[in-house]
């Protein structure tokens, strides 16, 4: 074994055992409320799919049908010759759906994130986040070189006391809008008084709201009639609710031409297939019509969170489809998600880092494609566990 294989190897040995290493799985099947693993089927509580459109026949038909134009990839970045009509129609469609004059794509949520907050800030500005952001949001504050600061989640006192005690001439808000291992939400009407009284700009990433709340699925600001003046930097995803690929911000068209030329993260890469894009002209259509989903949805979830109640589960306080059951200890963790992988259902089992020591969670997800009896089989599933957390 070489010297840096030796290093990496020690590094290795000691996350496993920590009870904190990952592994992949192979899933033989298209993403929806069954999947098939190991060759047999399992109930898929651990997906974003939150609407069940991944695999819709609409937007599989969308994309094969622009496959056979525009072929599997776009060739090159949106700069040189990848921006396509069809690129250009969903930047379109998708600033009208958020109610802002533009929206520009990027190719994942990660690189509009880093490509936003990057363009934005320098070394003399400041960004104050969230301490339970997504770690694309943190990681871009991090590379900004402005001074990051992180709040106690969704504390606006300690938010105000770090705008009052700085002087920069940017300011920069950021928060998750539905926090992805948590459910909860920003308090975003506050946060935006917050920015208006301390000349901040507010940035929200609306990737787990987005599709899911709001009366046409605009997200969170969408649901508290926020206008752009109040939230100015928008990004949702399409890999969840949209079921397709990809993300975006929305905005001004100050911001958006602003990205074009700063953000690094969009200059100097690949655009989406014309086809990816194409599928989610058709996945937006369907977000927008079908209300009856985001109301399946919602009754789902209160299904779960009764049941769960009735068999002594404490739940995360949480009314989207993200359901945290805090186990609160890594090996317990890794065991239950195991029992319940054994007795054909798959859960997020989630540990540190992706949440802060001490706070490990089965992070169950919940979707439209779901019935309450494949939700009934869950809880009985969870009652058979011997699980720190349980009620009395």
């Amino acid at each position: 074994m070489s010297s840096m294989d030796a290093i990496l190897q020690a590094a290795l040995d000691q996350r496993r055992a920590e009870h904190l290493y990952r592994s992949r799985v192979n899933i033989a099947s298209g993403c929806g409320p069954t999947l098939q693993v190991d060759g047999r089927a399992v109930l898929n509580f651990c997906s974003n799919d939150y609407l069940g459109l991944a695999c819709h026949v609409d937007i599989r038909r969308a994309l094969q049908q622009a496959a056979d134009q525009y072929g599997t990839g776009s060739g090159a970045s949106h700069l040189i010759s990848g921006h396509s009509v069809v690129h250009q129609a969903l930047e379109e469609q998708l600033a009208e759906f958020t109610g802002r004059p533009r929206a520009l794509l990027f190719s994942t949520g990660y690189m509009a994130n880093l490509g936003a907050i990057n363009a934005l800030l320098g070394r003399r500005d400041l960004i104050l986040q969230d301490q339970l952001n997504h770690a694309s949001l943190l990681d871009g504050g991090r590379l900004s070189q402005a001074d990051f600061q992180r709040y106690k989640h969704n504390d606006l006192e300690h938010l105000q006391q770090r705008l009052e005690h700085s002087s920069a001439s940017r300011k920069l808000i950021v928060t998750d809008g539905v926090f992805s291992m948590d459910g909860d939400v920003a308090p975003l009407q506050q946060l935006s008084q917050r920015a208006a009284a301390y000349d901040a700009w507010l940035m929200v990433d609306d990737a787990h709201g987005l599709g899911v709340l709001g009366a046409t699925g605009g997200g969170l600001v969408e649901q508290l009639n926020l206008s752009i003046e109040q939230v100015p930097v928008l990004m949702g995803t399409l890999g969840k609710s949209f079921g397709t690929f990809g993300a975006f911000i929305a905005g001004s068209e100050a911001l958006i031409e602003t990205l074009i030329q700063f953000s690094r993260s969009y200059i100097y890469t690949t655009a989406l297939p014309p086809a990816i894009a194409a599928a989610t002209l058709a996945s937006l259509k369907l977000v927008r019509e079908e209300n009856w989903r985001r109301e399946k949805l919602t009754h789902l979830i209160g299904h779960f969170r009764r049941g769960a109640a009735q068999i002594g589960m404490l739940l995360a306080p949480s009314d989207t489809p993200i359901q945290p059951l805090l186990i609160n200890n890594d090996r317990a963790v890794m065991e239950a998600g195991q029992q319940l992988r054994d007795a054909g259902f798959m859960v997020g089992a989630i540990r540190p880092p992706t949440v802060p020591a001490g706070t490990g969670r089965l992070r169950i997800t919940l979707s439209a494609e779901h019935s309450e009896q494949q939700i009934d089989q869950l809880i009985d599933a969870l009652d058979q566990l011997n699980l720190p957390g349980r009620g009395q």
